[in-house]
């Protein structure tokens, strides 16, 4: 009996080490070896009029289409196979205008659950005022089983948002614990628009109150954080989004010139295994004609990667941060603090 006890546990071990993990996309799931190379942080459009005025009647999805199809095939043809639209519900979110961009480019698009705090709570629908954490965390777990407003579609991570402010507001710390609620019922990688140092570690402490590990945590906009702080949240676990690349932006944060300093930084630092890097391009925006300056999603291809690579950048290096480190980053599954 005791043996037969013992060749049951080596047995639930061994197929929880190799059971498949998998990303949801717009279409379905994908295992995560699928994703190939990854845009982490991206938008095909936002709508920034706000919550109480948005939606879906602000678009017409073959407008969209129209402007946003070509940009997403010209990043298909540098590689890419998979796209995370980062716009969140009362943002300009529409599951159906991502389907048939995915289906079109052939790209895996994958999409969100959860509300956007930051702007002074612009982008926050009504309810979530009055609300709990537990009630909201309810509304988001709700999308993740059943799918997101009767389109059959399913979130793949949750998008929130605070203010660049070391202390956050209990608006936002309510949002941060409704997320690592969520996470602890869906396993979805909990995505949040911070920047600064100051509310990335705040957000961290409170995951790890409710028991979330920091693993589940992609810290993003990164980039307008300090070293030491990036160093230290890498460190906890948490995934560090390095996710404004823009050639126009030349030596200013985002710039290319910057992005190779800070990523040797880093490198020196043995901590490329926890990085991601993006864009956080495209932007049709609703309220300007012909959905105003959409910028394309190929800055990486075409002048961040030849510029590391003449910095001593492998392409292991490379694909360490677009393909591998995001696999683990989004993989759904629980992760929560060790006893």
């Amino acid at each position: 009996m005791f043996s037969f006890f013992i060749l049951t546990i080596l047995c639930f071990s061994f197929s929880c080490k190799t059971k498949e993990l998998n990303l949801i996309t717009v279409k379905g799931e994908i295992p995560v070896e699928e994703m190939g190379i990854c845009l982490i942080h991206e938008h095909i459009l936002v709508d920034f009029i706000g919550a109480d005025s948005t939606g879906y009647h602000r678009w017409e999805k073959s407008k969209v289409v129209e402007r946003a199809l070509p940009i997403l095939l010209e990043a298909k043809k540098k590689g890419v196979k998979t796209f995370f639209e980062c716009t969140p519900a009362y943002l300009g979110r529409d599951p159906l205008l991502y389907k048939e961009l995915s289906e079109k480019s052939g790209i895996n698009i994958v999409t969100n659950t959860g509300y956007y705090g930051a702007r002074e709570n612009k982008f926050v629908p009504k309810h979530a005022f009055d609300d709990t954490a537990e009630a909201i965390a309810k509304v988001w777990i709700f999308e993740f089983n059943n799918g997101i407003e009767g389109t059959g579609i399913f979130p793949g991570f949750i998008k929130i948002g605070v203010e660049r402010k070391d202390a956050l507001s209990p608006m936002h710390a309510k949002i941060v614990k409704a997320a690592a609620i969520a996470h602890k019922a869906t396993g979805l990688t909990i995505v949040s628009h911070t920047g600064t140092d100051g509310p990335a570690l705040a957000q961290l402490e409170i995951l790890k109150g409710e028991g979330v590990s920091p693993e589940a945590f992609v810290w993003t906009h990164a980039n307008r954080g300090t070293i030491d702080g990036i160093v230290k949240a890498a460190q906890m676990g948490a995934w560090i989004s390095l996710d404004n690349v823009n050639n126009d932006n030349k030596d200013t944060i985002g710039g290319i010139e910057w992005y190779v300093e800070l990523l040797s930084k880093l490198k020196k630092e043995n901590m490329l295994h926890k990085i991601l890097i993006s864009h956080d391009s495209g932007w049709y925006n609703p309220g300007q004609e012909n959905g105003g300056n959409f910028h394309g999603f190929t800055d990486i291809f075409d002048y961040l990667i030849p510029a590391l690579k003449e910095n001593g950048f492998s392409q292991d290096d490379i694909d360490l941060m677009l393909v591998n480190n995001p696999q683990k980053a989004y993989a759904v599954r629980l992760r929560v603090e060790k006893m």
